[in-house]
C-alpha cells in the first residue's frame, strides 16, 4: 500500500484535494470517481524525513488530540456531517504529520469505512480505547456524547501522567547535577590541587589521598565509565521492551519501592477507575472494557490482574471478588465497585473512585517532593562539601608548619 495525494473537482467546480492510501493511482483514480469527483492530478505523496526516524511514539501530544476531540465533538453536536468535520479540522490543524493522518482517515470515510475502523489503521494517534469509545459512539448514535466524554478522560489523564512525571524528574534531575558535579571537580579541580600539593612536598592526609586516588581513577576511566551507565540503560530499556518476565519483575519490583511504590499504585488505581469508568458510562460491554483497560494499565502486575479478573467474570463471577483476589486494589475501592455492581451505578462509583485517587496521588506527590528536596540538597551538599574539606586538610598542615 502507497499513500497518494489527489486534487479533484466536484460536479459544482469546487476544487477539493487530500490523501489516500491505496494499491496504485488506478486505484485512487477509481475512488475518486465513485465519489463523483473529477480527478485533476493524482501523485505519490511526498516523504515526510520525519517518516524515517524510529517510532519513540506518538508524532500528535495529548494536548493536540485533546483540542480536536473537544472542536470534532462540538461540530457532531451541531449537526455537521462526519467528513466536513474531518475536512475543517484537518484544514486548520498546524501539525503537519497529524493533518495528514486526518486526511486519511476522511479518505477512509469517504470509501464507506466507519469512522472507528478509519481510526483503527493509526495506531501510533489512536489507541484502542479511543477507537473502542468512538465505536461504541457510533453504534448507540452518541457520537458528540461520547466525544466529550473522551475529551474530558484525556485531560485527567495528562494531568495525572504530569504529576507523576514532575515527581520522578524533579529527584533525577538534582540527581544528575550532583553526579555532574562530583565529575567535574574529579576531573578538573582536583588533579590543579595535586600539583599544588606535590610542589609543597610531603606525604598527604589520609582523606586528601583517597580523594586524589578517585581521581586518577576517574580520569583513566571516564569513558569506561559513561559507556557503561549509557549501556546499563539501553540494556534495561531494551530487556523490558523484549522479555515479558523481565519486565512483569521490574514492574512487580516498583510497587513495592518504600516511597515511589506507593505513588506508583494510587495513580494505577485513579488511570483504572477513570478508563473502566469513561467505558462503562459509554456503553462499552464489561468484558471489552476490561480487555482494554489491562492493555493501557501501565504495568504488567496490574494488567495480569486484570485479565484474571475479566475471565473470571467470563465465568460467571462479580467483579469485585478478582479484584479482592488480586490483592492489588486497596479495600476501599473493591467494596465501593461492589456497592456499584448492586446499586447499578458502576461507572458513577468509578468516577467517584478515580476523582478520590487522583486527590490522592497530588498529596502523595506534595509529600514526596517535601522529603526530597532536603534529601539532595544534603547528599549534594555532603559529597562536594566532603571533597572541599580533605583538599583543604594539606593546606592547614602547610600552615601549621609555616607557623
Amino acid at each position: 500500500m502507497a499513500v497518494f495525494s489527489w486534487k479533484a473537482r466536484t460536479r459544482q467546480g469546487a476544487v477539493k484535494k487530500g490523501v489516500m492510501e491505496a494499491q496504485n493511482d488506478e486505484a485512487v483514480l477509481a475512488a475518486l470517481r465513485a465519489q463523483s469527483l473529477l480527478p485533476i492530478t493524482v501523485k505519490p505523496a511526498p516523504k515526510d524525513l520525519l517518516a524515517f526516524l524510529p517510532e519513540l511514539g506518538s508524532p500528535v501530544s495529548t494536548r493536540e488530540l485533546v483540542v480536536f476531540t473537544r472542536q470534532f465533538g462540538t461540530m457532531i453536536d451541531a449537526g455537521l456531517p462526519l467528513v466536513q468535520c474531518l475536512e475543517i479540522l484537518a484544514d486548520q490543524e498546524p501539525n503537519k504529520r497529524f493533518k495528514d493522518v486526518l486526511l486519511q482517515v476522511k479518505s477512509e470515510v469517504e470509501q464507506g469505512s466507519t469512522f472507528a475502523d478509519a481510526l483503527r489503521k493509526h495506531p501510533r494517534v489512536f489507541d484502542e480505547l479511543y477507537v473502542n469509545l468512538i465505536q461504541a459512539g457510533e453504534i448507540g448514535g452518541i457520537l458528540d456524547t461520547i466525544l466529550n466524554r473522551l475529551g474530558t478522560y484525556l485531560e485527567k489523564n495528562d494531568s495525572l501522567k504530569r504529576k507523576v512525571k514532575g515527581a520522578m524528574v524533579y529527584p533525577i534531575t538534582i540527581l544528575v547535577v550532583a553526579m555532574g558535579v562530583l565529575v567535574l571537580l574529579m576531573v578538573k579541580v582536583i588533579p590543579v590541587f595535586e600539583q599544588m600539593f606535590a610542589d609543597f612536598g610531603g606525604q598527604l592526609p589520609g582523606p586528601t589521598q583517597m580523594v586524589v586516588d578517585t581521581s586518577h581513577w576517574m580520569q583513566a576511566n571516564l569513558v569506561y565509565l559513561l559507556g557503561g551507565v549509557f549501556g546499563s540503560y539501553i540494556g534495561f530499556s531494551q530487556a523490558r521492551k523484549r522479555i515479558p518476565k523481565f519486565r512483569y519483575q521490574t514492574d512487580a519490583i516498583a510497587l513495592k519501592l518504600p516511597v515511589f511504590g506507593n505513588l506508583l499504585r494510587k495513580t494505577a488505581v485513579a488511570r483504572f477507575s477513570r478508563t473502566f469508568g469513561t467505558m462503562i458510562a459509554s456503553g462499552v460491554p464489561i468484558l471489552d472494557s476490561l480487555d482494554v483497560v489491562a492493555r493501557t494499565a501501565g504495568n504488567k502486575v496490574i494488567e495480569r490482574a486484570l485479565f484474571v479478573t475479566r475471565a473470571a467474570i467470563s465465568e460467571g463471577r462479580t467483579l469485585a471478588e478478582p479484584l479482592s483476589e488480586a490483592k492489588i486494589f486497596p479495600g476501599m475501592v473493591v467494596q465501593m465497585v461492589a456497592v456499584g455492581e448492586q446499586t447499578g451505578a458502576m461507572d458513577t462509583m468509578l468516577a467517584k473512585i478515580a476523582d478520590f485517587y487522583e486527590d490522592e496521588v497530588d498529596a502523595a506527590v506534595a509529600a514526596l517532593t517535601s522529603m526530597l528536596e532536603p534529601l539532595m540538597m544534603v547528599f549534594l551538599g555532603g559529597s562536594v562539601g566532603s571533597i572541599l574539606v580533605a583538599m583543604y586538610l594539606p593546606i592547614f598542615k602547610i600552615a601549621e608548619t609555616i607557623q
